[in-house]
């Protein structure tokens, strides 16, 4: 298998089983689309496949799904092929500590951490050899993860599909790179291989890739979900916190069908809505989410054949710019 440049002795030393990778690319966890089946294809493709722990309905599944994933990613002598789970820590999820213990029986090798803080998840992953990320949107979070002894920190910038910040993706990462020599990696509006290797030239070591992966075959998203971002553009996305209370980034298609007006949406005021009294949509099911970079997506493929289309864009972008 080709691979493209990745800096192979900095990711080494920092991200186990880094050499298997054949782009810097982590499968952002994507709530309800990131499915074993996407990790796993993501991973044998040579990327980071990541899912949310939630998207397991109970920790019973969750252990199952583990099971699974670390049956089927490929090992080499370095280690497994990395992936990752996130975890949301935060007193609203119950279920952390079970979900926790599960990741550490399975020795995820990445933790992915959202919300608060996370140093009582970096000392139990460290215990077993595993990596913490934790997201971030701006400096104010960035130094108190780093503060916590997280591994590395990933960019949430302006763009990015779902809960995203509103920093630009260059000036986020400039600085973060000023805090931290330790992992970053970089989300927001990344749905080619060129916007890959424009991450890693304004100084992250991996890109962090979410809407272009809900339109395959793979993801568990519903069809209709797959062919909205097909047919959307950036005018398309609107970033509100009407939804969860957090500002993110939704697709007016499904706001709309969910019978809501886009263009005079209220402010939640940090409360979350379940339902939409207009229609009766289950918001969290039926408003979906998106980022930017959906104009760049124009059809369904499988993993497989997405990727290769990637180490081409990436390989033909390498060239241009003459960087070796």
């Amino acid at each position: 298998m080709q691979r493209a440049p990745l800096d192979a002795s900095r990711l080494a030393g920092l991200l186990p089983g880094a050499a298997q990778l054949r782009l810097p690319i982590i499968g952002a966890p994507m709530f309800l689309a990131s499915s074993p089946q996407l990790v796993v294809a993501q991973c044998r493709a040579g990327l980071i496949g990541a899912f949310p722990a939630l998207n397991a309905r109970t920790t019973a599944i969750l252990d199952e799904w583990l099971g699974a994933i670390t049956a089927a990613v490929p090992t080499a002598a370095d280690g497994r092929a990395p992936f990752a789970v996130n975890l949301i820590v935060h007193e609203s999820n119950p279920r952390l500590e079970a979900d926790l213990g599960v990741c550490a029986q399975h020795r995820v090798p990445l933790i992915i951490t959202s919300l608060q803080p996370p140093a009582r998840i970096v000392s139990r992953v460290h215990a077993y050899g595993g990596r913490v990320l934790h997201d971030v949107t701006t400096l104010r979070h960035a130094r108190k993860a780093i503060q916590q002894g997280v591994d590395g920190l990933i960019a949430v910038a302006a763009g990015a599909g779902g809960h995203a910040g509103t920093r630009s993706p260059f000036a986020l990462v400039r600085e973060l790179r000023t805090l931290t020599d330790g992992l970053v990696v970089l989300g927001g509006a990344i749905s080619t291989g060129g916007d890959v290797l424009a991450a890693r030239a304004a100084g992250a070591d991996l890109a962090y890739m979410g809407t272009r992966f809900i339109a395959t075959r793979e993801a568990q998203a519903p069809q209709d979900f797959k062919e909205m971002i097909v047919r959307a553009t950036s005018d398309d996305v609107i970033y509100t916190p009407y939804f969860s209370g957090v500002g993110g980034n939704f697709l007016r298609e499904s706001i709309e069908r969910a019978g809501l007006d886009a263009d005079r949406l209220g402010d939640a005021q940090g409360r979350k809505l379940e339902v939409s009294k207009e229609s009766g949509s289950r918001v969290w099911r039926d408003v979906w989410s998106a980022g930017h970079g959906v104009g760049a997506i124009t059809d369904i493929p499988a993993v497989d054949e997405l990727v290769e289309r990637l180490a081409h864009e990436f390989a033909s972008a390498l060239a241009a710019a003459g960087w070796k």
